[in-house]
């Protein structure tokens, strides 16, 4: 008899956790890989969204450097008492030209690209240097490495960008790039959740997205690369 695949209670699990606002975030700024420190409104959304996850008993907390995700990862470690591994390869896209201008700016000096960019083209390279390819790929080897510390049952915790989870989550649910514009982007400190799925002689079989751009009251999405 053909086993079909379904969510085994001892699943492991993967929160994906954007940091909290930054003043480029509000500003509307490509922020990509620049060093921007959280605001005050972001340090706060990170603590608040911090208690909701710590009660999810992660058991693995794994941060983009960027001061904005390991400051919003320090929160969750504060409560969990789970030190945070950090990983340069779970940092936002590298935006090269782009970083540091406003959304208009790109618009008006990198028009062709941009438009391409907005549609969600996975090949086209922000502001000249990642792709959202190139993002994927560095992105679902941290977690692959990251989620084989996790025992069955227990949850990994990945604090990253906006632009970046986006893209993890694409590549490890196998979407084919041209329909990775179809995830909608998370709002700052909102958080998307994916279990393992076992197939038949239980080999893991995938990844099924169970929550998405979750969090603490409606917050609009800020812009991504952030």
């Amino acid at each position: 008899m053909t086993r079909h695949p379904h969510a085994d209670p001892a699943a492991r699990r993967i929160i994906f956790w954007r940091h909290g606002r930054t003043e480029w975030n509000r500003s509307g700024r490509f922020q990509g890989q620049e060093d921007i420190d959280l605001d005050e409104t972001g340090r706060e959304q990170a603590a608040r969204a911090a208690e909701v996850l710590a009660a999810r008993q992660p058991s693995l907390i794994v941060a983009s450097d960027l001061r904005r995700a390991a400051d919003t990862a320090a929160a969750l470690s504060g409560l969990s008492a789970l030190e945070v591994t950090y990983d340069v390869r779970l940092r936002e896209t590298n935006g090269g030209q782009w970083q540091g201008l406003s959304f208009a700016e790109i618009d008006e000096k990198f028009a062709e690209d941009n438009a391409a960019w907005r549609a969600g083209d996975p090949e086209v390279r922000a502001g000249g240097a990642e792709s959202r390819l190139d993002v994927g790929r560095r992105m679902l080897a941290a977690v692959t490495e990251a989620v084989e510390r996790v025992a069955p049952s227990e949850t990994l915790v990945v604090v990253s960008h906006g632009g970046a989870i986006r893209a993890a989550l694409a590549a490890l649910m196998g979407l084919p790039p041209k329909r990775w514009g179809a995830l909608a982007g998370l709002s700052n400190c909102h958080w998307s959740e994916v279990h393992e799925v076992v197939g038949r002689d239980d080999a893991l079989f995938g990844w099924q997205l169970t929550e998405h751009n979750v969090g603490l009251g409606s917050l609009p999405v800020e812009p991504l690369e952030g």
